[in-house]
């Protein structure tokens, strides 16, 4: 599963600054940045063209919450899995 950094995460969703990232995150529009050392972050790919598939399919902001709480849900069932074995 690739991680996408800043640039790619912009890129890849049109947004044209980091704090637009961090407002939708905020927002409960987009997931939550993972930690991938002291001080970098990025995002799981599939998680960012979810939400991108979910945009363009029209969903309303409500719908793209429920997909983002849905995402991170997901994060944890993979940890408790990867623990678990």
């Amino acid at each position: 599963m690739p991680i996408l950094r800043m640039p790619e995460v912009k890129a890849e969703t049109g947004h044209r600054s980091h704090a637009s990232i961090y407002n939708a995150v905020n927002a409960g529009l987009f997931t939550k940045p993972v930690p991938i050392g002291l001080r970098s972050v990025g995002w799981p790919s599939e998680e960012v063209q979810a939400i991108n598939a979910a945009r363009v399919a029209g969903k309303t902001d409500a719908e793209i919450r429920e997909l983002v709480n849905t995402l991170h849900a997901r994060r944890a069932e993979r940890l408790a899995a990867v623990m678990a074995a």
